[in-house]
């Protein structure tokens, strides 16, 4: 997936978990920031962001705040990259062959990201974005996540009636060692994970190559639970 009209600044502020102030070309704009999760780990004041201009004369803020230079990492943390660089990856035979490819599908209580057919069987995955990292050790979430949790429960609930279910994390950098779940953040949702995994849900973890203006799945990653 590729972004158009992407400018560097250096971020100043974030007053609410919409907004970020970014000084850009010597000038401080008010960028929307496309993740509203904490991020407090990536956002620090004077590191070196990126942000995607905007024509539109009807938006409130000309940019929208798409990565973060932590250190000598890039990290992308647009919270809606993780689904279209899955939906690239799944269509590009990530999974093997499959057909029937859908998103945003709607089974029992629950939405899932995709459906697919694969081996003659329907299949729901739901993916997972994720930018908290710490000495290449990623976690998830970074914040409690009820629908998180909820999601899993909807899969393992998918598995036992014969359908296929996955969980996949899109981990928004590369070369990190591993992916565990945050039970320090949110311990219902790494019980869930457990769970789930327990009764057949299958729990995949990949990274990505990250430019300051693209994000394309690259490898697997271990998923320690």
């Amino acid at each position: 997936m590729r972004y158009e009209n992407m400018v560097s600044g250096i971020f100043l502020v974030r007053p609410n978990r919409f907004i970020a102030h970014v000084e850009i070309d010597g000038v401080v704009e008010i960028c929307h920031v496309k993740n509203t999760g904490r991020c407090r780990e990536l956002l620090v004041p004077g590191c070196t962001v990126y942000c995607q201009h905007s024509d539109n004369p009807n938006r409130k803020t000309k940019y929208d705040l798409i990565a973060v230079k932590k250190g000598e990492r890039l990290i992308n943390m647009d919270s809606q990259a993780p689904n279209r660089a899955a939906g690239e990856w799944l269509a590009a035979g990530g999974l093997g062959e499959i057909s029937e490819l859908r998103a945003e599908v709607k089974h029992g209580d629950s939405r899932f990201d995709f459906s697919f057919v694969k081996d003659g069987k329907r299949c729901f995955l739901e993916v997972k974005g994720c930018t908290l990292e710490q000495d290449g050790v990623c976690a998830f979430p970074d914040a409690p996540t009820e629908r998180g949790a909820k999601h899993i429960r909807g899969l393992a609930k998918a598995v036992e009636e014969g359908f296929g279910g996955y969980i996949l994390f899109v981990i928004q950098m590369s070369d990190v060692k591993y992916i565990r779940p945050h039970d320090e953040t949110d311990p219902a949702f790494g019980r869930a994970l457990r769970e789930a995994s327990a009764n057949g849900v299958q729990v995949l973890a990949v990274d990505c190559a990250v430019a300051p203006d693209t994000m394309e799945i690259r490898l697997p990653v271990p998923v320690k639970l």
